[in-house]
C-alpha cells in the first residue's frame, strides 16, 4: 500500500504559522491607511482582497483543507478514476477503494501545499494592483475583484504552484512505483498529473477567494476592517 511521509504534516503545520504571521503583518500594515486618503476606494479594494486571500488560504492550507472544502476539492481525472489500459491487474488496483482514497487525499494535500507557496505572489500583486475602474469593480458581482485580481495575475499562479505539486507528489512515491503504475493503466505519468492537479488547485483557490469576497460584500462588517465597511457597508467611497 503506498504511504505518504509524515513530515508532510509537519510541513503544513510549519507552513500555516509563517502564513499567519505574513498575513497578520499585512492586516496591521493595511490599518495605518485612512479613509479620507484620495486612495481610499483604491485602498478598501486591495484590503478586500487581502482579507479574502487571507481567509481562503488559511482554510485551504489546514490538513484535509482542500479535501473538504466542497468549492476547491480536487478531483481525480476520469482516467485515474476508472481508466483502465494495462489488464486487469492494475486496473483493478486503481480502482479499488483504498488506492483511490489515498490518490485523492494526496492530490488535495498537494493542492493545500501549491496555495501555500502561491500565498505570497498573490498578496504582492495586490500590494501592487492598480484598478482601471475602482468604482464598477467595487459597484460589480459578488466576486468582481477576485475575478480582476485572476485576470491580472494570469499563469504566473500556475507556474508557482506547479513546483509544490510535483514535490508533493514525488515525496509520495518515493520509491517511484506510483509513475508506471500511473503510465501503464491509464496512459497519465505524475508529470501529467502534476499539471491537471496544479490547474483544478489554482481554480479552487480563486474560488474560495471569491467565495470570501462575496461573504464579505454581503456582510462588510464581517471583514472587521472600516474601510472595507465604508466601501460596501455605506457606500462613502464611492460618492
Amino acid at each position: 500500500m503506498l504511504a505518504r511521509p509524515d513530515f508532510h504534516e509537519v510541513q503544513a503545520s510549519r507552513r500555516i504559522f509563517l502564513l499567519s504571521g505574513m498575513l497578520g503583518s499585512a492586516a496591521l500594515l493595511s490599518g495605518c491607511a485612512t479613509i479620507g486618503t484620495s486612495g481610499g476606494l483604491d485602498e478598501g479594494l486591495r484590503r478586500l482582497l487581502t482579507i479574502s486571500t487571507q481567509r481562503a488560504v488559511t482554510q485551504l492550507v489546514e490538513r484535509k483543507g482542500y479535501l473538504n472544502d466542497a468549492v476547491a476539492r480536487i478531483t481525480l481525472p476520469s482516467n485515474v478514476a476508472g481508466g483502465d489500459r494495462s489488464g486487469a491487474v492494475l486496473g483493478a488496483l486503481l480502482r479499488s477503494r483504498p488506492v483511490q482514497d489515498q490518490l485523492l487525499r494526496l492530490v488535495n494535500d498537494a493542492a493545500g501545499e501549491a496555495a501555500d507557496r502561491a500565498a505570497p505572489i498573490i498578496l504582492d500583486s495586490i500590494r501592487n494592483l492598480s484598478f482601471t475602474d475602482a468604482a464598477a469593480i467595487a459597484r460589480g458581482g459578488p466576486t468582481a475583484a477576485s475575478d480582476y485580481l485572476e485576470r491580472a495575475i494570469g499563469p504566473r499562479i500556475i507556474d508557482a504552484m506547479l513546483p509544490e505539486v510535483g514535490a508533493a507528489l514525488r515525496s509520495f512515491d518515493g520509491n517511484g512505483v506510483l509513475g508506471p503504475v500511473l503510465g501503464a493503466a491509464t496512459g497519465i505519468n505524475v508529470v501529467g498529473l502534476q499539471r491537471v492537479v496544479t490547474t483544478q488547485a489554482a481554480r479552487g483557490l480563486w474560488r474560495a477567494i471569491g467565495r470570501e469576497e462575496a461573504a464579505i460584500r454581503a456582510n462588510p462588517r464581517s471583514a472587521r476592517d472600516p474601510l472595507v465597511e465604508a466601501l460596501f457597508a455605506g457606500g462613502r467611497l464611492l460618492g
